[in-house]
C-alpha cells in the first residue's frame, strides 16, 4: 500500500494560460494594489533621490533600498492590473459568499517580487552588520527557499501545500536566528550607531516578516479571508516592510561611512583609487584597500 502522494494530487494541474477564479478581486481590491504602486513609485523616486545627496562611493545603501521598491511597483502595477495569476482550487470550500467558490485567484507575481526583494532587503540589513560574504550569500540561500516553498504551496490545490509551509517557517526561523544572534552583536562591534540602527530595522523586518506566514494561512492557504482582505493585509505588510523600513535604513546610516562596515568601493573620479592597491588583512569578508604605490 503506498503512501497516497500520487492520488492525493493527480491532475491538479496549474493554468496559467487564463481560466477563471470563482474567488478574486474586485475593483476595490485593484484600486488597493494600484494606491500601493503608487507608494512604492514615489518611494523609488525618492531613495534614488536621496544617492545624490552622497558620494558615489557612498550610495550602495540607497541603491539597494531604491531596486526594492522599484520591483515592488512593478509587482502591483500587475496585480493592480489583475494579471500575473492562476487559478488554484481551493483545499477548504467556505459558504460565506467573498470565498465561496472552486478556484482562488493566486498571484505569483507577488512571489517574482519576493524572490528579488527579500534578498535585497537582508542584503541592507546584513551589510550594515557588516557580516562576512559566505554568511551574506547563505542566508540568500535560505531566504530564497523560504520565498520558493510559499509559492509551492500557494499554487498546491491539497493539503501537502501545508508541508512546503513548514519549510518556509523553518527557513524563516533560521534567518531570525542569523539576524538576533550572530548580526546584532556583529553590527555593534563597528559602533553603537551601526548597531542601534541595525537593530531597529533588523527587529522591524522580523516582525513584520512573522505576520506574512499568517497572512498567507488566512489567504492562499486556507483561503479564509476574501482576494481584497488579502491583498490590504499583504500591501501593508509590503508598505511597512519596504518602503517605511528603507527611510529607516537610510536615515540610520546618514552619518555611516560604508568603508566602516568594510565596503571599500572605489569611484573612477578619484585618481587616488587607482594608484591603490588591495592588501589582505581583517575586512569581513569584503575589499578594501590600505596600501598605496
Amino acid at each position: 500500500m503506498g503512501n497516497g502522494a500520487i492520488m492525493a494530487n493527480y491532475g491538479k494541474t496549474i493554468d496559467f494560460s487564463g481560466g477563471t477564479a470563482g474567488i478574486s478581486i474586485t475593483t476595490h481590491g485593484s484600486d488597493w494594489y494600484w494606491a500601493v504602486c503608487a507608494v512604492m513609485i514615489v518611494s523609488t523616486m525618492a531613495f534614488a533621490g536621496l544617492s545624490y545627496t552622497k558620494p558615489r562611493e557612498q550610495r550602495i545603501f540607497h541603491y539597494i533600498t531604491a531596486a526594492i521598491t522599484m520591483v515592488a511597483s512593478i509587482a502591483y502595477y500587475s496585480m493592480g492590473s489583475n494579471l500575473g495569476w492562476a487559478p488554484i482550487a481551493v483545499e477548504f470550500e467556505r459558504s460565506d459568499s467573498v470565498v465561496r467558490g472552486m478556484n482562488r485567484e493566486i498571484f505569483y507575481v507577488r512571489y517574482i517580487d519576493w524572490v528579488i526583494t527579500t534578498p535585497l532587503l537582508l542584503m541592507d540589513l546584513l551589510l550594515t552588520a557588516g557580516m562576512p560574504w559566505p554568511s551574506v550569500l547563505y542566508t540568500i540561500l535560505i531566504d530564497e527557499i523560504m520565498i520558493i516553498t510559499g509559492l509551492a504551496g500557494a499554487l498546491t490545490a491539497s493539503t501537502y501545500k501545508w508541508g512546503y509551509w513548514v519549510f518556509g517557517m523553518a527557513a524563516l526561523f533560521w534567518i531570525g536566528w542569523v539576524l538576533i544572534m550572530e548580526a546584532r552583536p556583529h553590527a555593534y562591534h563597528f559602533g553603537s550607531d551601526v548597531g542601534k540602527s541595525f537593530l531597529l530595522c533588523g527587529t522591524w523586518t522580523f516582525f513584520l516578516w512573522c505576520l506574512y506566514p499568517i497572512a498567507w494561512g488566512l489567504s492562499e492557504g486556507g483561503n479564509v479571508i476574501a482576494p481584497d482582505s488579502e491583498a490590504v493585509f499583504y500591501g501593508i505588510l509590503d508598505i511597512m516592510a519596504k518602503p517605511v523600513f528603507g527611510a529607516l535604513l537610510l536615515w540610520g546610516h546618514r552619518g555611516i561611512d560604508p568603508a566602516r562596515l568594510g565596503l571599500h568601493i572605489r569611484d573612477y573620479a578619484d585618481a587616488s583609487a587607482v594608484s591603490e592597491k588591495p592588501t589582505i588583512g581583517n575586512t569581513n569578508g569584503h575589499n578594501t584597500t590600505t596600501e598605496t604605490v
